[in-house]
C-alpha cells in the first residue's frame, strides 16, 4: 500500500481523554488522526475518510466493539487494532477470530501503540522482494502477488493483509519448513515473536479460503512444534509430469 501523504488513523473510542491521548501521541509520530466515538460513527467515518488503519474500542455503548468490527468486515479489509481494559485471552481472541489484525491492552504506553500501529501497517505493505510472475500451485489454486491476486478454482479470492503477507512468507519458502518465530518475525514483527496463537488463528484462516478441505490441509502443513511448511508445489507437479 503505497501513501503520499501522513498515514491515516481512525480512532473509536467514547472516551474523549482517550482519543485524545491517542490523537497528540500518533499526530507527533506523523500520522493523520481522524476520530469517532461510537461504532455506526466509525463506520459513516471510515466510508468518507478511507482510514489505512482503525483503533477500535471494545467497551462502548449501544454498539461495542465485536459489533462494529464485525460490521467493518463486511464492507472492508481495513487493519483493525482493538483496545480493551480487559486482559483476558478470551477477549483477545475473540477479536483476533472476528477480523482484528491486533489488540492493545488499557492501560498502554504511547510508545507501545506507536508499535502497535507501525508494525499492523507495515503489514499491509507489499513485501519488498516478491515473487515474480503468477504461481500455479495446482488446478485449483493460483497464485500471482505482483497482482495480489489469488484464485481458488477459478474464483477470485479475498485475503486481509495480514493472510496475504503470511501467505507470502510461506510460498516463498515452499517446501521449506518456515519455523514459529521466523514467521511471526516476518509477519507481524520481531516482537511478536512469542505470539504463537496469531499463527494458528491465521493459517485457520488461510486453510478456509484455500484448501479444499481445511480439516485435512494439502497447501499449508503443520510441522508440530517446529512451525509450517506450504508444499512443495515446483516438485509435486514434476512428479505429475513424469506420471503423464
Amino acid at each position: 500500500m503505497e501513501t503520499s501523504g501522513p498515514r491515516r488513523v481512525l480512532v473509536v473510542d467514547d472516551e474523549p481523554r482517550m482519543i485524545h491521548f491517542i490523537r497528540l501521541n500518533l499526530e507527533h509520530d506523523g500520522y493523520e488522526v481522524i476520530e469517532a466515538t461510537s461504532g455506526p460513527e466509525a463506520l459513516e467515518v471510515m466510508r468518507d475518510r478511507l482510514p489505512e488503519l482503525i483503533l477500535l474500542d471494545v467497551m462502548m455503548p449501544d454498539m461495542d466493539g465485536f459489533e462494529t468490527l464485525q460490521l467493518i468486515r463486511e464492507i472492508s479489509t481495513v487493519p483493525v487494532i482493538m483496545l480493551t481494559a480487559k486482559g483476558e485471552e478470551e477477549d483477545r481472541v475473540r477479536g483476533l477470530e472476528l477480523g482484528a489484525d491486533d489488540y492493545i491492552t488499557k492501560p498502554f504506553s504511547p510508545r507501545e501503540m506507536v508499535s502497535r500501529v507501525r508494525a499492523v501497517i507495515r503489514r499491509t505493505e507489499t513485501p519488498s522482494t516478491p515473487v515474480r510472475g503468477p504461481i500455479e500451485v495446482d488446478d485449483r489454486l493460483k497464485i500471482d502477488f505482483d497482482r495480489r491476486e489469488i484464485y481458488v478454482e477459478g474464483e477470485l479470492v479475498q485475503l486481509r493483509p495480514t493472510e496475504f503477507k503470511m501467505l507470502y512468507h510461506l510460498v516463498q519458502n515452499a517446501g521449506w519448513v518456515v519455523p514459529h518465530d521466523q514467521l511471526l518475525a516476518k509477519v507481524w514483527g520481531y516482537e511478536y515473536r512469542d505470539e504463537t496463537h496469531y499463527l494458528r488463528l491465521y493459517v485457520n484462516y488461510l486453510r478456509k479460503k484455500l484448501e479444499a478441505d481445511p480439516s485435512d490441509p494439502k497447501y499449508i502443513l503443520t510441522e508440530r512444534g517446529v512451525g509450517y511448511r506450504f508444499v512443495d508445489y515446483k516438485r509435486e507437479r514434476e512428479r505429475e509430469a513424469k506420471r503423464s
